[in-house]
């Protein structure tokens, strides 16, 4: 019986970093913080009805919950500088990415194809994961993709192709 191998966790520079600094956030402010929020209300006697002190466990749990998924995704990932993909890509579509596409009425969108912890829809920023970032991977400019949307089948014809650092 084997295991399935987990997908690979992708992300750009600019993610990890974000990743780091919640984390160090939490290690070195919020969760201390809490911990004196804690014993500051065991102080006050009864356990067991103090809604502070249940608050304080509560959160303290969060945090080191957070804590624990933000070191282990830390560890596996895999960090792709988008610029550097550039000069590999040869013209085709990676990780880091950004793509300029057209649909069928000639609307014009760009997206870029980032890891799963870097989603933003407002931005254009899509998963490599996601039905469309898995359509355009690989594919270069000139090239018609067609993708399942949650509305049906949608095609996209790729317009250009960038490799530009993400903030």
């Amino acid at each position: 019986m084997t295991t399935a191998k987990p997908a690979p966790i992708y992300m750009t520079p600019a993610c990890a970093e974000r990743l780091r600094a919640e984390l160090k956030d939490i290690l070195y402010r919020l969760r201390p913080e809490m911990v004196q929020t804690a014993a500051w209300a065991a102080s006050n006697g009864d356990r067991s009805e103090n809604a502070d002190y249940h608050y304080a466990k509560r959160k303290l749990r969060n945090y080191d919950s957070r804590i624990r998924f933000l070191s282990k995704r830390l560890e596996q990932a895999t960090i792709v500088d988008p610029v550097e993909q550039g000069k590999i890509a040869r013209g085709r579509v990676l990780f880091g990415a950004t793509v300029r596409v057209e649909n069928e009425d000639g609307e014009e969108k760009v997206y870029r194809i980032v890891g799963v912890d870097e989603l933003d829809a407002a931005r254009g920023y899509v998963s490599w994961a996601s039905p469309i970032g898995r359509a355009l991977l690989g594919r270069s400019e000139g090239d018609v993709v067609t993708f399942t949307a949650p509305a049906g089948p949608v095609e996209l014809e790729i317009v250009q192709v960038e490799y530009l650092a993400l903030d």
